[in-house]
């Protein structure tokens, strides 16, 4: 699951969360935020079985990533916002945090 929270600042704080993972002890988030770094981001383990952690990422971009389990299982997020090829023959998750612009309203007419 993915939760994003905008920030006055022009990021927003992510919080990336998977489920109870059977035999899974530890869990890494490991993607563009953090250069494929596979040791960078350890996920906190719940007390529900749960793992999370909450980054601050840039707005109106997006970014891969995938989780990796005890060190040698790559998985993708179930509840990404999209998927895309990588370079090994399998699929990255993708976190978006590009804003839509809104329409813009149309002027009403005002007569006399």
């Amino acid at each position: 699951m993915i939760k994003k929270r905008k920030l006055a600042n022009g990021k927003v704080r992510v919080t990336f969360t998977a489920p109870a993972l059977e035999g899974v002890g530890q869990l890494y988030l490991v993607g563009e935020f953090n250069e494929w770094n596979e040791t960078a981001t350890p996920m906190e383990n719940l007390e529900d079985g749960s793992w999370s952690v909450a980054l601050t990422l840039e707005n109106n971009r997006e970014y891969q990533y995938r989780y990796l389990a005890n060190g040698n299982t790559w998985l993708n997020d179930r509840e990404a916002d999209s998927y895309t090829r990588n370079n090994f023959g399998s699929d990255n998750s993708v976190v978006n945090l590009i804003e839509e612009e809104k329409p813009k309203r149309a002027k009403k007419k005002v007569t006399k």
